[in-house]
């Protein structure tokens, strides 16, 4: 009599935003207000005169050009995306100069640390299991105007960073969730199949779909906390852009797992391994 064999999870990959890190009202809109008022004083520094509006309506210059782009689920690097408030802001006059890579850069990635979101409360402690169970751990992360480095450097901060094996930033890879590229480096940088990997993110498309649709089993984190509820409300934010499932069916968003707090990633992947 042949003896089913028992599903093994190697690997889990999480989510950033939403899932390990948390944000309050209000704070994208003054994450957009400090990004204009840094980048008016960079370019401002660079002899022009330029003033925070002017700033602010250059940045929605920028996401109208990345928003297109970012639909068909492809992303530029940060580079580009200097080169596009570059653009905005001086209406194409004056080419990008490789001496305002540092000011600007920091200006325009300063929000982040100025206004921060804070780390899940339970993200140690689920990382740390996952590290004692000898796990691998990644993290796959769709950046939208604050970079990869950033992150990182956020992460760092906050103790989270030592937890990745691989940590895979669209800005760096230049494809966007959902598309499989962005799954399967990950699971590439873990040297794990993509099988015997479990994703875990909030979002239905991006991190449920875009998962399974990668052959990885796929676990919604479903709940209230953490969200700026401000900028979800408003249709023209990039959060409420995200949100966006298309032309999906109800069965192409099903999770493998639905939790309620990150917690209870834990549990789910025993569930799931003891499926057949």
């Amino acid at each position: 009599m042949l003896t089913e064999r028992k599903r093994v999870i190697r690997a889990v990959t999480f989510d950033l935003w939403e899932t390990l890190l948390f944000e309050r009202d209000c704070l994208s809109v003054r994450r957009s207000e400090v990004r204009s008022r840094n980048v008016a004083k960079a370019f401002n520094k660079f002899g022009f005169t330029v003033s925070v509006e002017q700033a602010a309506v250059a940045l929605k210059g920028v996401i109208s050009e990345l928003i297109p782009v970012w639909d068909v689920d492809k992303d530029v690097t940060h580079r580009d995306q200097l080169r596009l408030i570059v653009k905005h802001v001086l209406g194409g006059s004056v080419a990008f100069k490789e001496e305002w890579m540092d000011g600007l850069g920091a200006a325009y990635v300063s929000p982040i640390f100025e206004v921060p979101p804070h780390l899940n409360p339970e993200t140690h402690e689920v990382l740390e299991e996952l590290k004692r169970q000898k796990r691998k751990v990644g993290l796959i992360c769709n950046t939208g105007l604050t970079p990869s480095f950033a992150l990182r450097q956020f992460l760092e901060r906050e103790g989270a960073a030592e937890y990745f094996g691989v940590m895979v930033f669209s800005d760096e890879v230049c494809v966007r969730k959902p598309d499989e590229r962005i799954f399967l480096a990950a699971a590439n940088g873990l040297g794990v199949k993509a099988s015997e990997i479990v994703h875990v993110g909030d979002n239905l498309k991006c991190d449920v779909w875009g998962a399974k649709n990668a052959g990885f089993k796929a676990i919604h984190l479903s709940c209230d906390e953490g969200h700026d509820r401000v900028a979800e409300a408003d249709p023209t934010s990039l959060v409420s852009l995200s949100r966006n499932v298309g032309g999906l069916t109800k069965e192409q968003l099903t999770p493998d797992k639905t939790i309620t707090t990150l917690a209870m990633t834990l549990n789910a992947i025993c569930e799931l391994e003891a499926q057949p």
